[in-house]
């Protein structure tokens, strides 16, 4: 039988993919903290002027834990997922791309759900912030799919067990995201409740992967 031990070269391929996609997660995270405004009061205002002006920029906060956390919980599945991969190619590398391309919209779009919050154009606000989630979720299974489609990629320990564990887990995030989009023209609350237990069900879910 022949060995798929990964060669020097061939682990080299996987860790430069890896460091670069761990590099584009650690700057969307640090940009969303630059959406974190710090609020100015007069120095003649009410004592606790500072307070309610940080108490008004709650939705800022939401934004920000949520997408934090989602970018986080997209790391770990990235992590989780190439550590069954012995080699890569250019269509892993194209579609890994592709999930990072959509990655660097998060602080965007999270920065444009906070500031629209307690607007009129909240629904559109929102709609954008759960629609870029549905593309990342579509971006994840497709990379998924690459990476499972030429199994002479994939470490000779990684069990079909695995791999349908892992689709079964993925399959979630596209139905689910869409129905937050949907919702966004209904109740944003119900939105951002929606994105929220999606990425507290794959906090749980992704050390098991």
């Amino acid at each position: 039988m022949q060995s798929t031990a990964p060669t020097l070269d061939e682990s080299k391929g996987t860790a430069r993919l890896e460091a670069f996609s761990d590099g584009v997660f650690a700057i969307a995270i640090t940009l969303l903290a630059l959406e974190l405004q710090i609020p100015h009061v007069e120095s003649d205002s009410s004592r606790w002027a500072l307070a309610s002006a940080l108490l008004h920029q709650w939705p800022s906060y939401v934004a920000f834990v949520t997408s934090f956390f989602t970018v986080l919980i997209m790391w770990m599945n990235h992590h989780a997922v190439f550590k069954f991969v012995r080699k890569v190619n250019a269509h892993i590398l194209f579609a890994n791309g592709v999930l990072l391309l959509i990655t660097t919209a998060v602080p965007f779009v999270t920065g444009l759900f906070s500031e629209y919050l307690n607007h009129r154009e909240a629904s559109t606000a929102c709609a954008v912030y759960t629609g870029c989630f549905v593309l990342i979720s579509v971006s994840y299974v497709h990379l998924w799919r690459v990476v499972i489609k030429d199994r002479s990629l994939l470490k000779e320990e990684i069990s079909e067990a695995s791999i349908e564990k892992i689709t079964k887990n993925y399959s979630l995030g596209i139905p689910l995201y869409l129905a937050a989009f949907g919702a966004s023209f209904v109740s944003i609350y119900l939105a951002i409740g929606i994105c929220t237990a999606l990425w507290v069900f794959w906090c749980f879910t992704v050390k098991d992967l």
